[in-house]
């Protein structure tokens, strides 16, 4: 890593900046998802904490017969920005494919911190515990996907000791990950300039909330990123690997033409090799 001057840093961790086409990326999510949520069955804002945003949408199977199968989307954008309902176009690939799909909100950095936005996501996945079976999922079958900050939770949760949260739910409950463009040590992020206001991240906050510094989990995180992210974004991808292991984290690779955001677009394309690969992550023991 070369040194981490303010401008190498603000250079490799700030997306929009890197990707001029952003607006257009976030438009064809935004009117995605407005779709997603007209044609899916399902129930929107659907509370699972006492926090401002802790809401989630499920949408329930469509087309086919419910496979037991339940994913729980977790959106990105620093912890900071972006919301659940630009979101929902993830669904319908899943849904149509026999899945329950569980996207939560959080609420957002300033008004809380990234410790704060960890323990609402162990919230929203209790929740998925409790109430899966209600829309057709078998709270067995559940496999948490993240993208950017989203990535860093869903491999937080796969860390959780969940009988803390809910002495109903057992200790090696989740064992079905997938980190999309994550962060995995954020003792680095806490450094870069333009996202200092926001996050105010100390440093024993920012080794707290570092997966790659816990003990290797019991279950299996698959770890993605874009050819065309940052040294910084890839560096990120392999560290968790490095962290915990090829027989936790198998699937350590890069998604060919992608950059930072347009990735997301091959989530949700069932042809596809990161939606291939969540569905082989989906079937997993």
């Amino acid at each position: 890593m070369p040194d981490p001057t303010p401008e190498w840093l603000d250079a490799q961790y700030n997306n929009r900046a890197r990707i001029p086409e952003h607006p257009a990326i976030f438009d064809k999510w935004m009117r995605a998802s407005a779709l997603a949520r007209e044609g899916l069955r399902g129930r929107l804002d659907l509370r699972y904490g006492p926090g401002p945003k802790e809401t989630l949408d499920v949408f329930e199977p469509a087309g086919t017969a419910a496979t037991g199968d339940v994913v729980v989307f977790i959106h990105g954008g620093y912890w900071r920005s972006l919301d659940k309902s630009d979101h929902s176009f993830v669904a319908p690939v899943f849904a149509q494919a026999g899945a329950v799909v569980v996207v939560p909100n959080y609420d957002l950095c300033p008004a809380v911190g990234i410790d704060d936005i960890a323990m609402e996501m162990t919230r929203a996945l209790a929740w998925t515990w409790h109430h899966a079976a209600e829309f057709g999922g078998d709270r067995r079958r559940v496999t948490v996907i993240g993208h950017s900050a989203g990535g860093h939770l869903a491999a937080m949760l796969m860390t959780c000791d969940w009988p803390r949260v809910d002495p109903a739910i057992p200790r090696d409950w989740l064992r079905r990950g997938m980190t999309i463009s994550g962060l995995h040590d954020l003792r680095i992020v806490a450094q870069v300039p333009f996202l200092k206001a926001d996050l105010r991240l100390a440093a024993r906050v920012a080794a707290r909330v570092s997966p790659a510094l816990f003990p290797p989990p019991a279950g299996t995180l698959y770890a993605l990123a874009g050819q065309h992210e940052s040294e910084e974004f890839l560096r990120h991808t392999r560290l968790i690997q490095d962290a915990w292991g090829p027989s936790v984290v198998p699937v350590c690779d890069t998604i060919a033409g992608r950059n930072h955001l347009d990735i997301l677009i091959d989530l949700a394309d069932p042809d596809a090799q990161l939606h291939q690969l969540a569905r082989e992550l989906m079937t997993r023991t």
